[in-house]
């Protein structure tokens, strides 16, 4: 069955980095895109940041381009999401996702915290 594992996600003060991770069995995941979603308490879940299959083109929400990098290893079956210059705006929970023959599937999330 498919599932998707995310980590890497933690407390840090406002202008730090986290690195999340997500790593996906349960199905080929060199032939899908991939994408990061969050939600932050008592607000709607954001797409922000997608990549390509084969990690070719990624697109980003406008409040992270410049901040945030998404990636992907296919030998290693796992998505990334570089986090810099953090916000407390940014605080929410993060959860990767792939969409299989038109099904959602979600990870369980992982808590970003960015608070002074």
């Amino acid at each position: 069955q498919v599932q998707l594992v995310e980590s890497g996600g933690g407390s840090v003060q406002p202008g730090g980095s986290l690195r999340l991770s997500c790593t996906a069995s349960g199905f080929t995941f060199s032939k899908y895109a991939m994408r990061w979603y969050r939600q932050a308490p008592g607000k709607e879940r954001e797409l922000v940041a997608f990549i390509t299959f084969d990690g070719g083109h990624t697109n980003y929400v406008d409040s992270v381009k410049g901040r945030f990098t998404i990636s992907r290893d296919n030998g290693k079956n796992t998505v990334y999401l570089q986090m810099n210059s953090l916000k407390p705006e940014d605080t929410a929970v993060y959860c990767c996702n792939a969409v299989i023959s038109s099904k959602d599937y979600w990870g369980q999330g992982t808590q970003v915290t960015v608070s002074s």
